[in-house]
């Protein structure tokens, strides 16, 4: 698994509280699954909750949850833009110790695929692909919805510029 890694990293870069003192940060994982069909070889992917904790967090949240939201962006981006996957991807706890500290715990619902290749040689490759990507929107296109027997026009429009309003 690569993406455990990949969140410690990035929140330590990201956040100046973990950069001062980066061992109050716990990721371990529940629950986890192994989800693999055989349908061509011995691919299959990782599908679990990652339990990322802060103890005696003394910063501001923002400062812990855009980051964060930020790395589950790129790195599970489906979590975030389906609604139904939404509802239940990314859930928090928190401890209140003092006026100025808190035990801080967020479970994300995270999945990670595995390619397993078999070389000429018998020996195995394994990959762990990034995560496709949403393409940001095109420039206004016309399109066309064309019967393919009668060959008339169903539908016509042009799309929509993009909106880059919150970045």
């Amino acid at each position: 698994m690569k993406k455990p890694e990949s969140l410690r990293t990035h929140m330590i870069n990201a956040v100046t509280e973990l950069q001062r003192d980066p061992d109050r940060m716990l990721i371990f994982t529940e629950n986890g699954k192994v989800r693999c069909t055989l349908a061509a070889g011995l691919s299959f992917e990782y599908e679990y909750k990652l339990n990322f904790i802060l103890t005696e967090y003394a910063g501001d949240l923002d400062a812990v949850m855009i980051p964060l939201l930020d790395w589950m962006r790129i790195n599970q981006h489906e979590q975030m833009a389906n609604l139904e996957k939404n509802k239940d991807a990314f859930n928090f706890e928190t401890v209140l110790l003092d006026n100025n500290t808190v035990d801080l715990s967020m479970i994300l619902s995270i999945t990670e695929r595995v390619i397993v290749k078999r070389k000429d040689d018998g020996t195995l490759d394994v990959i762990f692909p990034d995560e496709p990507q949403y393409d940001t929107a095109a420039d206004p296109t016309l399109f066309k919805m064309i019967d393919h027997k009668s060959g008339n026009v169903l539908a016509e429009w042009m799309s929509r510029p993009a909106i880059d309003e919150y970045f």
